[in-house]
């Protein structure tokens, strides 16, 4: 579960960073092309805290559907390897296994198999009876926290670079400049943890997500100028 967490984290904490970077500048343009030296942080704050919003939920119900649809794909699968085993061990003369006394004997603790009498159940009630086991509760655990971590980490990406908008009503040139240095500042981190997790070159790593950074900045900046 956690080397799939740690993915999803690093990728879309740097996507919500990237997206909201992308509002910013559109924002910043129109600064830049009016000439008015404000513009109202609150537009800026909706704007940005309404996506984050949608990549949270986004994030969140796509990988709880697509971790979930994997499950009952495998367990189908594994289903029909099971079934497949048993008529091997059929062909084989094996005795066969009493499935009713299997099942009674799992749902009883130690106590109650000793003192407590069997009942005996009606073969079709046996049969469409589903016992969830220790692995599937453990694939449902890791697949909601993976789908957290997938919808909120991005939430936390767009959130932290509004951080600055917060504390003033009017935005100018430098709210919009201290915006941009937590976003480089949140990608340096992000380079170093990736550098290290990965037994990789942290400077590289770093300065391979800076450059995705300065290009967005660069092509935002040549098309909506």
């Amino acid at each position: 579960m956690w080397p799939i967490s740690r993915r999803y984290f690093v990728n879309n904490f740097y996507d919500g960073m990237l997206t909201i970077l992308g509002i910013l500048l559109g924002f910043f343009v129109i600064i830049l092309k009016a000439g008015e030296p404000f513009i109202d942080s609150s537009l800026i704050i909706y704007t940005g805290l309404g996506t984050s919003i949608s990549m949270f939920i986004s994030g969140f119900s796509g990988s709880y559907l697509s971790e979930r649809a994997e499950q009952k794909k495998i367990h189908i699968e594994l289903k029909k390897a099971m079934g497949k085993h048993e008529s091997n061990n059929k062909n084989k003369s094996t005795p066969p296994i009493n499935y009713q006394e299997e099942v009674e004997k799992a749902m009883l603790t130690p106590k109650e198999q000793r003192g407590k009498k069997r009942i005996k159940l009606p073969k079709n009630e046996l049969k469409n009876r589903e016992i969830k086991t220790l692995h599937e509760r453990a694939e449902s655990f890791a697949g909601k926290i993976v789908a957290l971590i997938n919808g909120g980490a991005p939430f936390l990406g767009g959130l932290i670079p509004l951080t600055p908008f917060f504390f003033i009503s009017e935005a100018t040139f430098m709210t919009f400049l201290c915006s941009f240095f937590i976003i480089i500042s949140c990608i340096i981190l992000l380079g170093v943890f990736l550098g290290k997790i990965s037994e990789t070159s942290i400077l590289k790593t770093t300065l391979q997500m800076i450059g995705a950074f300065l290009f967005t900045i660069l092509i935002s900046i040549l098309l909506l100028g």
